[in-house]
């Protein structure tokens, strides 16, 4: 995800689902393949610390990106314990967020994805 305003739609209209060290927006629009954006502030810490922590969790995405319904428009946006988190920890963070998500969406469709 690069535009500006797929962040935002995720962001406003989609659900959330809160973490320690992340915070998954996540909502549906349109039918195309799951787009996947992130969010690492300087809040996090400097730019070496940032890309780090960015490219674990886009590592962390690509195994789960199968997970998500078609449509689906996702940000990740990892907060200042992120940086110091171990990988197995960021990984368990990142599934109980996805779940909660995907737990919340299925029952408001009746389960149909």
């Amino acid at each position: 995800m690069r535009r500006g305003e797929e962040f935002e739609a995720a962001v406003r209209r989609g659900k959330r689902a809160g973490r320690p060290t992340l915070v998954v927006h996540f909502a549906i629009s349109g039918e195309e393949f799951p787009r996947v954006g992130f969010v690492v502030s300087k809040a996090v810490g400097g730019a070496v610390t940032r890309n780090t922590v960015k490219r674990r969790l886009r590592h962390l995405m690509r195994d789960r990106l199968d997970r998500l319904p078609r449509g689906s428009l996702l940000v990740v946006r990892a907060n200042p314990p992120a940086a110091s988190a171990r990988f197995e920890h960021l990984a368990a963070e990142l599934d109980s967020a996805l779940e909660r998500l995907l737990r919340r969406r299925e029952s408001s469709t009746g389960g149909q994805k």
